[in-house]
């Protein structure tokens, strides 16, 4: 009698181990709220990995980004550029303040913003550039930040996916006058929901602190800076409660430990796959020089809109989950609405988006897990 295989999910959530002790600590003390003492280790270790010159934690990636809108005081018409490949929310926190996303096309190899378009959309209403590390594969940060400093504009980095990657030797998140962090439960390191915005200007650190904490001077208060705490600037409630911190603690302690079967899986995959795709018109991921991942994504560019459907059910009768990734935001709705697209269009965005495919990758992905699902992969007939 034949076994029924159990299904192998595109992600699972890992937990290093320490997660539940660090959380009841947390819950039990009277520091239960946002910047207790979790709240600073987990900052003190992103600030670290990331090479930041200081890390905020906030309660989501979403928020992170738009607390960089309001730093950079954008007003209604300004303009700030990014890719159309990414999430909603690297346009969505722009949009918030009246700011106009500006769409540029992503390279054919990495899938990061096409740094030979950028100078080509930049108008005088351009405020920043909104780089997106693909997969954690950085983007062309020489030649963008080269034409960002020629203009006068702002770099934010929206690391999502790049947590521990770097560019010639330095570390994602340091490239940029800001950068952002998701620690969402998809995440390499993750608390469930959760993210960081990491800012290498000392006045912007100062401003941003305030900026977390509703507007108001309430850290400079309870280091016995200020007498009382007030409303000083505009801001909202992007601190996130201290038991989140002491669960992302436990996570970011053991980074390497997380990360070691990750990037085996990734490699494994490279091995396996990369004959069978050079000779089926399949792309898979492209390292650059100097360019250091974290193994958060491993995906194929099928030849076809067909192949890409196909593919996912193929995988899909063998109880493997390998979704897509994402719709454009130039030709969303809301996209169309509160954006517009560079001057070059967006030709590989679109076709990319119609033909990838991500396979399963996570800490705990097992080598015969792995193995169907490399053997899904090769006997889909491309």
């Amino acid at each position: 009698m034949s076994v029924a295989l159990p299904p192998i999910p595109f992600t699972k959530a890992y937990l290093a181990g320490d997660e539940l002790s660090y959380l009841t600590e947390s819950f039990s003390g009277p520091a239960v709220v946002g910047d207790g003492p979790y709240t600073a280790r987990a900052s003190e270790l992103i600030t670290k990995i990331t090479g930041g010159l200081g890390s905020l934690l906030t309660t989501s990636c979403t928020h992170a980004l738009e607390m960089t809108a309001l730093l950079l005081d954008l007003e209604p018409g300004d303009e700030v550029i990014m890719p159309s490949f990414t999430f909603v929310s690297t346009a969505n926190a722009y949009a918030l303040r009246g700011a106009i996303p500006v769409f540029v096309d992503i390279r054919p190899d990495t899938l990061n913003l096409d740094e030979t378009q950028l100078e080509a959309a930049i108008t005088d209403r351009t405020k920043a550039v909104v780089v997106v590390h693909y997969g954690g594969v950085a983007c062309a940060m020489d030649e963008i930040s080269a034409i960002a400093r020629k203009h006068g504009l702002a770099v934010i980095e929206d690391n999502a996916h790049g947590f521990g990657g770097s560019y010639d030797g330095r570390p994602l998140g340091s490239l940029g006058l800001m950068a952002t962090q998701s620690w969402h439960g998809t995440k390499n390191i993750h608390c469930g929901e959760g993210g960081a915005l990491i800012v290498n200007d000392a006045e912007l650190l100062a401003r941003a602190e305030i900026i977390r904490e509703k507007g108001t001077n309430r850290s400079q208060f309870f280091r016995g800076q200020v007498d009382k705490y007030r409303w000083v600037d505009i801001g909202s409630s992007y601190l996130p409660a201290d038991p989140l911190a002491a669960f992302l603690t436990a996570q970011l302690e053991r980074f390497d430990e997380i990360q070691a079967p990750r990037l085996a899986a990734w490699q494994r995959y490279d091995e396996a796959l990369t004959g069978w795709a050079a000779a089926n018109g399949v792309s898979t991921p492209t390292i650059p020089a100097g360019c250091v991942h974290p193994a958060h994504v491993y995906y194929l560019v099928l030849p076809s809109h067909e192949h890409q459907l196909g593919l996912i059910a193929h995988l899909k009768a063998r109880k493997i989950t390998a979704p897509f990734h994402y719709v454009p935001l130039h030709s969303s709705p809301a996209g169309e609405r509160f954006g517009r697209v560079g001057p070059q269009g967006c030709a590989v965005t679109d076709r990319v988006s119609e033909s990838l495919v991500r396979l399963p990758l996570f800490t705990q992905l097992t080598a015969e897990e792995q193995a169907r699902v490399i053997d899904g992969v090769l006997s889909y007939p491309v």
